[in-house]
């Protein structure tokens, strides 16, 4: 991110890194607090309606978990692989749900409504994480 903006003042560049990085490992912390087997990802995309998720944040947040030793896996249905970062990826919502401990989901949907004891989330008013 430094790269792309060499004309702003680069300590102030350094600190939303930083503020990110922090967001980030705040976010894994408190999925991990709640001593969890299994991680579910739902959804990779950062915002409702995209179908880019090659560069989420949500990526950090599963390398933060999975070197915990925990387990990660991934429902989204607009990726057709079978893995992700090395994680499995779930075609059906339903085994899904049955299979994670913990949901992690930038934003609340109808889909996760019923397990919504199980989901981690910061969209408290239908915004994004």
């Amino acid at each position: 991110m430094l790269a792309n903006y060499k004309n702003v003042p680069q300590n102030l560049i350094s600190a939303i890194v930083q503020s990110n990085d922090t967001r980030k490992d705040f976010i894994a912390s408190e999925v991990l607090k709640r001593k969890p087997s299994t991680v579910g990802i739902y959804r990779l995309t950062m915002k409702s309606g995209s179908d880019n998720f090659r560069s989420s944040s949500i990526q950090c947040v599963m390398q933060r978990i999975k070197e915990q030793g925990v387990e990660v896996i991934v429902y989204e249905p607009e990726y057709s692989g079978q893995e992700f970062l090395d994680c499995k990826v779930i075609g059906d919502l339903n085994h899904f749900k049955q299979q994670s401990d913990v949901i992690l989901a930038n934003r609340l949907t109808t889909d996760i409504e019923d397990v919504l004891g199980k989901v981690y989330t910061r969209d408290l008013k239908g915004n994004d994480l």
